[in-house]
């Protein structure tokens, strides 16, 4: 990507090749990468119309699900801020958490009502169609990774990194813990009605998708051709005996990730493995999708 294209709205310049594949990094949070994704879809300098947007960024790793440096695609991205809270130490003997979501008044009210942005769904023969080109995709492991995961007891934490499919919980705090583990699994469970499974945390998704959605209102972007991939740089609750206190503290600006640099990799290889395929068929994915979704923009 070696034309840097200036984006002075943006937190960071742009980049492309002559391939015309563009990057863009939106900084860390829903709100940033919502600022971000309008600020592009919004730039004439740019018909984004047909473009396909992979979404690609390192995560926490649910390890009854998955293992570090595992890449993930989702199929549906779901919201862990747009909600109501009470604090852990003043919710009534039989809530299961303090939180709520916006518009109910218990943990997990239902009929689910509210429909706010809590929850995106991407094309599920695109997930299924990237899956299948990436799934045997080799990824980075290392001696510090093996020991990290043999201190969990789950057989998904215990395997060598692997291409799955696998939802993921986007929220702008960085929580941790066995406790917020199983919030975050009920969580997703909750908005997607059973048919969500948390694998992955994230910090950026939901204000990505937010924009993207709006984009295609305004006949700027085709929400058929998104994709959402995150890779594990760490687990999201500690190992056997470290407390999620003692453990977060160990993460601080990614050091005690054993496999950060791993997950990056894992993001090039799976990912760019996917935009390889686009680029070099293009005459065949400009009107038609690898689902078979015809071009599609809402004016």
């Amino acid at each position: 990507l070696d034309r840097v294209i200036p984006l002075p709205q943006g937190f960071h310049d742009l980049r492309m090749n002559r391939d015309g594949v563009l990057a863009v990094l939106t900084s860390v949070g829903t709100a940033k990468s919502a600022a971000a994704i309008m600020a592009l879809g919004m730039d004439p300098r740019f018909d984004l119309t047909k473009a396909y947007w992979l979404v690609a960024g390192i995560a926490g790793i649910n390890p009854d699900r998955g293992s570090l440096g595992t890449a993930a695609w989702a199929e549906w991205v779901v919201d862990g801020d747009l909600a109501r809270e009470i604090d852990a130490r003043e919710i009534p003997s039989d809530w299961k958490t303090g939180y709520l979501p916006l518009r109910g008044a218990v943990p997990y009210e239902q009929p689910r009502t509210s429909a706010e942005g809590e929850v995106y769904r991407l094309d599920p023969g695109l997930v299924d169609w990237a899956f299948e080109l990436t799934k045997a995709v080799p990824l980075a492991d290392s001696e510090a990774m093996r020991a990290a995961r043999n201190q969990y007891d789950s057989i998904n934490a215990h395997r060598p990194p692997f291409v799955m499919k696998g939802d993921t919980l986007s929220a702008g705090t960085f929580w941790h813990g066995a406790l917020l583990n199983q919030w975050a699994t009920d969580w997703v469970q909750y908005h997607t009605g059973g048919k969500g499974d948390f694998v992955t945390t994230a910090m950026e998704d939901t204000g990505t998708l937010q924009s993207l959605t709006l984009l295609a209102k305004a006949g700027r972007a085709d929400l058929n051709r998104v994709l959402v991939l995150r890779t594990a740089s760490n687990f999201d609750l500690p190992p056997r005996g470290i407390t999620a206190a003692e453990n977060l503290a160990r993460m601080k600006l990614g050091k005690g990730y054993a496999a950060y640099l791993p997950a990056l990799e894992a993001a090039w290889r799976v990912g760019n493995t996917v935009v390889e395929e686009l680029v070099r068929n293009w005459p065949k994915y400009r009107e038609i999708t690898p689902a078979g979704r015809p071009h599609s923009t809402a004016k």
